[in-house]
């Protein structure tokens, strides 16, 4: 028995890494192999141990959980955006009583800025919550949200460093939204 695999490589271009797919037939031993290889680079650490910039980012995005309207989940999502002017944006989530209609705080963000205007580029990104959960687990962004973020990135041609963040301190960062999402769609796929 074989299965088709759709597996990634990354490779190196002058410092530069990027990933190449590849389809393939592989016994079902071997897939189990490659899947265990299969990485992206993130970093663990805590507010305290990030930039000073990057803390207030963080502490922004924990205010705008305040701004959240989640009285069906009690849920609250709270993301800032450092722009490449230095201007920060926040967004927050909004449930509705018909679910699909609610929106998540990276997309109420995002939906507010414009990609190809230069002051609008987003240098970094950070998300937290608030909630009847683990408080010590940071959250990282849905499908939908890691398409728009990663959408922002493409369009302004310049990565996009995702902070994830959880009320205890703990931080989970990507330095380029493409890690979060590695089998994206995007306007390649349209020509």
């Amino acid at each position: 028995m074989y299965l088709i695999l759709f597996y990634c490589k990354a490779l190196s271009n002058h410092g530069f890494y990027y990933i190449k797919c590849y389809y393939c037939r592989v016994q079902p031993e071997t897939m189990s192999r490659l899947m265990e290889q299969f990485s992206f680079p993130f970093y663990k650490t805590t507010i305290a141990e990030l930039p000073e910039r990057i803390r207030q980012l963080m502490q922004t995005a924990q205010d705008a959980t305040n701004e959240a309207y989640a009285p069906y989940s009690n849920f609250k999502v709270g993301a800032a955006a450092l722009l490449a002017n230095g201007q920060v944006k926040t967004g927050s989530n909004h449930e509705n009583a018909s679910y699909p209609a609610g929106i998540c705080a990276e997309r109420g963000l995002l939906a507010s800025l414009n990609p190809l205007i230069k002051n609008d580029q987003i240098t970094a990104l950070a998300v937290t919550y608030m909630g009847d959960v683990n408080l010590s687990v940071p959250i990282s962004p849905c499908g939908i949200c890691r398409q728009v973020i990663l959408e922002q990135q493409l369009a302004q041609h310049a990565p996009i460093t995702l902070y994830m963040g959880c009320p205890d301190g703990n931080v989970v960062y990507v330095e380029d939204a493409t890690n979060l999402l590695p089998f994206y769609f995007s306007s390649d796929n349209l020509k």
